[in-house]
């Protein structure tokens, strides 16, 4: 594999060119140049090698979003072995599942974490090898807990990966209950960043923004590009991330040139982040992926914020990104409807097909498939689910089925639908819960809704809406249903609606459907 072909080996390359350019900056813990962090990913990538870690072997990362963890990352991929970071805030029993189900060979943990997880791996019946580091901040931590281990035995020579050797895996929930590890190369991920580089042409100047926690896909493009191009990464810490009163002033006083994250965080600081009262000047991009953006949020975000450009993101983690759209501005005040999805990613190919996996005309509904380099080498164990995933037919292409129902519109944009497990039948119409979400979002005073289906033994099916309001103001269920007449068919009114302070969300920021199944 030539040596800017590898993950780690496009940061190789930047520590090279630029060693004393800022890396990462860790707002109130301090900061990291491209040289510290070469070295200290080395250093870890040496003592993996000296424990047996070797090329393919899975490694585990327990810690807090951190340079401590930036660098356990890089040192992973060093050492031949694929990354595998875990959702700090989920229960322990899921993380020891995660850590189980793919085999570590070692797990780099954040002391705090320990006891709990070790109580639920041993219930699995196995406990990895753990690389204890005290805390997280400023890569000290990591650089103490090296210090402090055995380092007279010398490690074996670093092995090189392969183009097709897996770079990471990221565990998404699984339709079982127990989450699937989505297994991801190197050449998958540096052909997104590839054409990452091409679209957004990153500098050294810029600042990029690192909201999204290292579980979630949106951090491949934050951590890899940025460091891709020896431009600084600023981690958002996770509590400030969701708070647009704490997040508003980090990003101007840090002066954040490429922005990334959900969209709900971007309505939050649309609505409550005050943007009027600080410089913005540096942003030049805001991406923005993971789920619909209310159309009514982004157009106030735009007129908060009109000098950057703006970008719709799709693509789920199977692929990363697969279609992207620039948002034309300004933004009509009639409009009402979502942007497009956009158009396949040049290092990607498309089409929409129906259920029989037969592709459609332009203009008609079906489900969008994926094929190219970015596309994932399956999910980790599970061999029929991986087998599933794919479209069967006589073409040798692997065409990744996304479950995403999509129409291609006359200009060769696609424009999104929803999902197809997000489709009911009620009274013989079939419903997508997502159309009834964005007319809900047409009423003023709705801040946030999700819509589920629930089982119902004389109906078949009913209807449940979840929402929240703006500045405690709430109209009446009858006024809603008025409302819901004027904007959505008869068949599409909700059955019931349930009133919440705030809707509960996923730790990447979406909305949680599963947990809104435990509110009556």
């Amino acid at each position: 594999m030539d040596r800017a072909h590898g993950l780690h080996d496009l940061f190789i390359r930047a520590a090279e060119q630029f060693p004393d350019n800022v890396a990462v900056v860790e707002p109130a813990e301090g900061s990291i140049r491209y040289g510290e962090l070469a070295r200290l990913s080395d250093r870890l990538s040496d003592y993996l090698r000296m424990r047996g870690v070797c090329r393919g072997d899975r490694v585990g990362i327990f810690m807090r979003k951190s340079i401590d963890a930036v660098a356990a990352i890089y040192g992973i991929l060093k050492a031949g072995a694929t990354y595998v970071p875990v959702d700090t805030s989920a229960p322990a029993a899921r993380s020891a599942y995660t850590m189980h189900n793919c085999g570590v060979k070692v797990l780099v943990m954040e002391q705090r974490f320990e006891a709990p997880f070790r109580s639920e791996a041993k219930r699995l019946g196995t406990v990895p090898e753990i690389f204890l580091v005290g805390g997280t901040g400023g890569g000290r931590y990591l650089q103490r807990a090296l210090d402090q281990a055995d380092a007279l035995q010398s490690a074996p020579p670093a092995t090189t990966a392969a183009g097709n050797d897996l770079a990471y895996i990221l565990y998404t929930s699984g339709s079982t209950g127990k989450p699937k590890g989505v297994m991801l190369s190197h050449d998958n991920a540096v052909s997104f960043l590839d054409w990452c580089s091409e679209v957004f042409q990153p500098m050294t100047s810029d600042r990029f923004s690192s909201h999204a926690p290292f579980h979630f896909d949106l951090s491949v493009l934050d951590i890899h590009l940025a460091l891709k191009h020896g431009a600084t990464l600023v981690l958002i810490p996770e509590e400030t991330g969701k708070d647009p009163m704490r997040l508003a002033p980090l990003i101007a006083e840090q002066r954040i040139t490429c922005w990334y994250s959900a969209p709900s965080i971007l309505s939050l600081l649309a609505q409550y982040g005050s943007l009027r009262t600080r410089d913005y000047s540096a942003l030049r991009l805001i991406l923005f992926a993971g789920e619909v953006f209310p159309v009514r949020h982004l157009r106030t975000l735009t007129e908060l914020l009109p000098r950057p450009r703006y970008f719709n993101l799709y693509g789920p983690t199977e692929t990363n990104v697969c279609t992207f759209y620039q948002v034309p501005l300004p933004i009509p005040e009639d409009r009402t409807s979502p942007f497009p999805i956009g158009r396949i990613c040049s290092h990607l190919k498309g089409k929409v097909v129906d259920e029989l996996g037969r592709e459609v005309a332009r203009g008609t509904e079906g489900e969008l498939v994926i094929s190219g380099r970015a596309v994932m080498q399956g999910y980790w164990s599970l061999p029929q689910q991986s087998a599933d995933a794919f479209l069967s037919n006589d073409d040798k292409t692997q065409w990744y089925k996304t479950g995403d129902i999509v129409v291609e519109l006359p200009d060769g944009n696609y424009s999104y639908i929803g999902r197809r497990d997000r489709m009911v039948k009620k009274r013989g119409y079939r419903i997508e819960l997502g159309e009834i979400e964005a007319g809900l979002y047409r009423h003023p005073l709705i801040k946030e809704t999700a819509v589920v289906a629930v089982a119902d033994s004389d109906a078949g099916v009913k209807i449940k809406a979840f929402l929240s309001c703006q500045d405690g103001a709430r109209p009446s269920t009858i006024e809603l249903k008025r409302f819901c007449s004027q904007n959505l068919p008869l068949y599409m009114i909700p059955d019931h609606f349930v009133w919440c302070e705030s809707l509960p969300k996923t730790s990447t920021d979406k909305i949680d459907y599963q947990r809104l199944n435990e509110i009556n």
